[in-house]
């Protein structure tokens, strides 16, 4: 099963990164702000937003945009054209 987002849509695997204070305290999965970088997994139909955005590509989205889903024990969110906020290169 694959999951195609619709329009200006974009799926996103979300980075989950282990947070760290300098003093070597773990911050725990509740006291995290949300993620707000992932990886392109798949872009929707619309043409104009996949010359710009491709599968593969690592993006900065807005703190709260998008729809959080789990799919095959994967957690990926479903953010809007507009949420994107930048696409980061290496």
């Amino acid at each position: 099963m694959k999951i195609k987002p619709m329009d200006d849509r974009v799926l996103v695997e979300i980075f989950e990164e282990e947070e760290k204070t300098a003093s070597g305290i773990i911050i725990p999965d509740t006291a995290k702000e949300k993620p707000r970088m992932g990886k392109v997994v798949a872009v929707g139909t619309d043409e104009d937003l996949q010359e710009h955005i491709k599968e593969g590509d690592k993006i900065l989205f807005a703190k709260y945009g998008g729809e959080e889903i789990e799919f095959d024990g994967k957690e990926y969110k479903v953010v809007q054209r507009a949420d994107i906020l930048a696409v980061v290169e290496d």
